[in-house]
């Protein structure tokens, strides 16, 4: 038994750093620049697709949180305004926290479900359905 524990010891030693993590859903950070009086971010429709949400839902929520023009490209949104990277991070964590993660088991295996006029969240992993 004792030789197992220092296996298992060595092992734990020699994985990277990354397989050690305990949360696996991490949310991507913004990437962009301010062009003369707008805000571009060219990672936009990548962070959609990581939550499993469509572009133009994320859009809709940024561009009403932020209170700001915007249009949705093929490969960037454009914010007509200048925003700090740090406060677009913050709304799409605030998103994140209400349209992806489960509010039973705080996972991220969620959908959006519409029935009748009213979205739904449902958990792919406990099968909680709520009201969004």
């Amino acid at each position: 038994m004792e030789d197992y524990e220092k296996l298992l010891e060595k092992a734990r030693k020699e994985l990277p750093k990354s397989v050690l993590k305990a949360e696996r859903f991490e949310i991507p950070k913004v990437k962009g620049h301010i062009q003369g009086n707008r805000t571009v971010i060219s990672n936009f429709h990548q962070i959609a697709e990581s939550f499993r949400r469509s572009p133009e839902h994320l859009l809709k929520f940024i561009l009403k949180e932020l209170a700001a023009p915007g249009d949705l490209t093929s490969s960037a949104l454009i914010i007509g305004t200048k925003v700090s990277a740090n406060r677009i991070n913050e709304k799409i964590e605030e998103y994140v926290n209400i349209y992806v993660i489960c509010p039973e088991c705080k996972r991220p295996d969620t959908q959006l479900i519409e029935e009748g006029g009213i979205t739904y969240i449902r958990c792919l992993a406990c099968g909680v359905k709520k009201q969004v």
